[in-house]
């Protein structure tokens, strides 16, 4: 199935669009260039950098680790890079499956748009969880099941009140982690430079800790290979700049430099953060047990580490469960729109919110964290795991589209210096960016940790096919995606 080449009068209703604020869907264009970088790293920076890098480092080695997050940079690069030209080209709200349905065919925009949904609805889930089990440091007598309760009604009421709201509330959600993570850096930085004024006793100088009793690479290569897998899926989230292209005032303008600004802010903060501590923390004393800044700060000596990283913290599972229920909810809508879903979740309210498809998308957060209480060893754990599976294969489903979409486009007689944004180093990037998202679902097979989201993610993908022939599949002509 063709992609069709946007043309001067698309481009010019489009701009339309964006001059009046609202798109022909409904959904408002109220979001500017900094709510959509900060959404994408409000995404990005959780509990990926500021938890599980300890599990990186202690398995991969001080360099392994660093050698592994610049891989995962790079990776998001090539992704972004192909995200940015669709984007543009196409500005819709929930665009991933879009894109996939108009490129690849139907039933792949089908299956890539309920396992996004599903990454998403699960994560609510874990964050809420998580960000309650943290309270009780201050709060050891209230349940955990009241955080939640509290943290999902003011995510959901963020969200219900409108995009820009929503926007607003994730910048400063973001703004905070970002603030964080700079800190480290600098601080840390200095540190290992020989200032630390506040620090007990001796401090490690830069380097002293990459030469490790077993080599630059402790466990071997094969221990940054496995973590690049876990890598990968830190730095999802970027990929919602895509979701928010919908409701983005000139997209033309501000989505490539909303890419741009995320892609250089997460390879300096990600592989800065990871240096810093790397080089600051033995490999062998890094684990999840205790989050990896907590360290560094005490290590500084810096009063109330703990409780300043707590909040941090907690604030960064709040600001991804922000990001998450809005990207379920606009995928919900976007499937509506396409008929694959109950037209119930096309209804927007005055200011243009689905609210229908919102609340539908809480439910499904809720659900997940009602199995992480019942059922933490089985349901809840298989469940997560799909979601590195599912960010992996949105990830090629991206760059596949925008590989077809550019042949296409080209092939019709489109003339590329047309193109408001274009990937640079065509076909090179898409290939790279898919052959890497493959080989890292190929070594999840040999990562006991990890294998589970095969074994759930491959049937679901293929249960998604088979419903969508099944009841879709008879039809001979499908509903135009969305009129651009």
């Amino acid at each position: 199935m063709g992609l069709s080449s946007p043309t001067e009068a698309e481009a010019s209703a489009t701009e339309a669009q964006s001059q009046t604020g609202a798109s022909q869907t409904g959904l408002r264009r109220s979001m500017e260039a900094r709510h959509l970088v900060m959404i994408a790293m409000g995404g990005v920076i959780g509990s990926g950098l500021f938890v599980s890098s300890g599990y990186t480092i202690s398995t991969a080695g001080p360099l392994g680790a660093v050698i592994a997050f610049l891989i995962g940079a790079v990776v998001v690069y090539l992704v972004m890079a192909c995200l940015g030209e669709l984007a543009v080209a196409f500005p819709v709200s929930g665009a991933f499956h879009i894109y996939a349905a108009r490129t690849i065919g139907p039933a792949t925009g089908f299956a890539t748009a309920w396992l996004y949904w599903l990454c998403w609805a699960v994560a609510l889930g874990s964050e809420f969880t998580a960000a309650g089990l943290l309270m009780q440091r201050w709060f050891p007598g209230v349940d955990v099941w009241i955080w939640c309760f509290v943290f999902a009604t003011v995510l959901f009421t963020l969200n219900a009140i409108s995009s820009r709201v929503f926007g607003e509330s994730e910048f400063w959600f973001a703004l905070i982690k970002v603030a964080a993570v700079v800190g480290l850096i600098i601080l840390g930085g200095a540190a290992l430079a020989g200032f630390h004024p506040l620090a007990a006793g001796e401090y490690p100088s830069f380097g002293e800790n990459f030469s490790t009793p077993d080599g630059l690479f402790p466990n071997g290569f094969t221990g940054v290979f496995v973590t690049c897998l876990a890598v990968f899926y830190a730095f999802s989230g970027s990929e919602l700049i895509g979701v928010a292209a919908g409701e983005t005032a000139n997209p033309g303008a501000n989505i490539p430099k909303a890419m741009r600004t995320t892609v250089v802010r997460l390879m300096i903060f990600f592989v800065g953060a990871i240096v810093v501590i790397a080089a600051t923390i033995p490999y062998e004393q890094v684990s999840v047990d205790e989050s990896p800044f907590v360290t560094v700060f005490s290590m500084l000596g810096i009063p109330y580490a703990a409780d300043i990283m707590n909040f941090v913290i907690i604030t960064a599972l709040l600001s991804a469960g922000n990001c998450g229920l809005f990207s379920c909810a606009r995928m919900l809508f976007s499937l509506a729109d396409e008929g694959h879903a109950p037209k119930a979740f096309r209804k927007l309210t005055k200011r243009g919110i689905p609210m229908v498809a919102l609340c539908v998308s809480m439910l499904g957060g809720l659900a997940s964290l009602i199995s992480s209480v019942v059922a933490p060893a089985t349901v809840y754990l298989v469940l997560v795991s799909v979601a590195g599976f599912a960010t992996v294969g949105v990830w090629m489903s991206i760059v596949a589209s925008h590989f077809i979409y550019r042949r296409t486009f080209i092939k019709n007689g489109g003339d590329l210096s047309t193109l408001p944004y274009k990937a640079p180093l065509f076909p090179l990037v898409p290939i790279l960016a898919f052959a890497l998202c493959l080989v890292s679902l190929i070594g999840i097979a040999f990562d006991p940790n990890q294998v589970a989201a095969l074994l759930f993610g491959v049937p679901f993908v293929g249960a998604c096919y088979a419903i969508f022939y099944f009841k879709y599949g008879r039809r001979r002509s499908l509903k135009k995606a969305v009129d651009v």
